[in-house]
Parts: C-alpha cells; sequence; structure tokens
C-alpha cells in the first residue's frame, strides 16, 4: 500500500512540476556556489568542475521529459548515476571536514539534506527509467572521465582545508563511489526489466 501510494505520488504531474522546479532552484543555486571556481578554471575543464548541479541539470531535462510523458534514456542514466555519486561524495566530504575538526554551520546541514535529497531522487525514478546497458557503458566513460580531470588535472570540487592532505585518498574513494553508482543503477535496472518482462 505504501510502495502503491510512492508511485501514484512519483507519476503525480503536480509533484512532478514541484520536484522539477525545486530542481531548478537548486541546479542555478550549484552553479552559483561553484562561481569562484569556475572564475579560474580553464575553459577546457569548466563542464566537469560543477559536478552536482550538473547532475541536478540531468534530472530537470529527465523531469521535463516526464511531464511530456517521454523517456531520455540516456539522461535518465546519466542523471542517475551522478546524483547518487555526487549526492553521497557531498555528504561524505562534509562529514569528513566535521571529523577533521570543522564546524558545521546551517549551509554545511542545508547541504548535506540536499545532496541526500539528490541521491534518493535518481533512484526513487529507476521504475520510470528505460535505461540500456549502452546507455550505462557511455555514462561510465563520463564519470570515470570526469574523475581523471578531477584528481590527474587537479579540477576537483574544491573541499575543506582540513582534509585537503588527504586528496589521494578522496580520489581514490571517489573512483569507486563512480563504480558503486554505476553498478547500483545498471544493478537497479536490471531487476526492474525483469520484473515488467
Amino acid at each position: 500500500m505504501i510502495m502503491e501510494n510512492l508511485m501514484q505520488l512519483l507519476k503525480n504531474r503536480l509533484f512532478l512540476m514541484l520536484l522539477l522546479l525545486i530542481n531548478i532552484g537548486g541546479t542555478i543555486y550549484g552553479y552559483i556556489w561553484y562561481k569562484s571556481q569556475l572564475a579560474i578554471t580553464p575553459p577546457i575543464f569548466l563542464i566537469f568542475v560543477p559536478d552536482s548541479p550538473t547532475a541536478s541539470l540531468f534530472f530537470c531535462f529527465v523531469l521535463a521529459a516526464f511531464l511530456f510523458r517521454k523517456n531520455i534514456p540516456l539522461v535518465e542514466a546519466l542523471a542517475a548515476v551522478t546524483l547518487l555519486k555526487y549526492g553521497v561524495w557531498a555528504v561524505v566530504m562534509i562529514v569528513a571536514a566535521w571529523a577533521a575538526g570543522d564546524t558545521l554551520t546551517w549551509q554545511q546541514y542545508m547541504l548535506i539534506g540536499s545532496h541526500l535529497g539528490m541521491a534518493v531522487q535518481g533512484l526513487l525514478y529507476a521504475p520510470y527509467y528505460r535505461i540500456k546497458a549502452w546507455h550505462l557503458g557511455v555514462v561510465a566513460v563520463w564519470t570515470l572521465h570526469n574523475d581523471v580531470i578531477d584528481y590527474i588535472y587537479g579540477m576537483h570540487p574544491w573541499v575543506s582545508s582540513s582534509i585537503t592532505i588527504y586528496i589521494q585518498e578522496i580520489a581514490y574513494f571517489t573512483f569507486w563511489l563512480s563504480i558503486f553508482s554505476l553498478l547500483t543503477v545498471y544493478v537497479l535496472n536490471k531487476s526492474i526489466r525483469k520484473r515488467e518482462i
């Protein structure tokens, strides 16, 4: 009963419009958040720096398509994987900085809540995606290439100074978080497809 009610809510057009507006607002706020870093980023790397707002931008396109009863499978795959990855990544970085001695402010608490929301919403809509294996192959290239740009070329989102000494460990964690996110979306998508057959 709870699952049925949730599925009905997720398909509700008013809820979809509200979620779209929230994600548009969050995306704009996210790009503004990265303004200082983007100002000193070489143009060739600009697309790879603002990870979280780009993930929510993908999801904005997914939600807009859903409102018109359409699917964009490649964008759905990009959204699902990157929302999970960067939603979890941001929370872990904030908590790690706190563990290293940072004091959490209202902004950090807001970022924890909003990034957890990113990760959850991407997974909740999994039953409505039409992702195929090749879509996830393309997303794997995008995601792992982004990790290379971030940690080989030093374009990763800024982290607290209290944890910059652990940047190699952060890079290692981020790589495996990419793999985890790809596998999670793959397994979830495969199990949903099986139920539909």
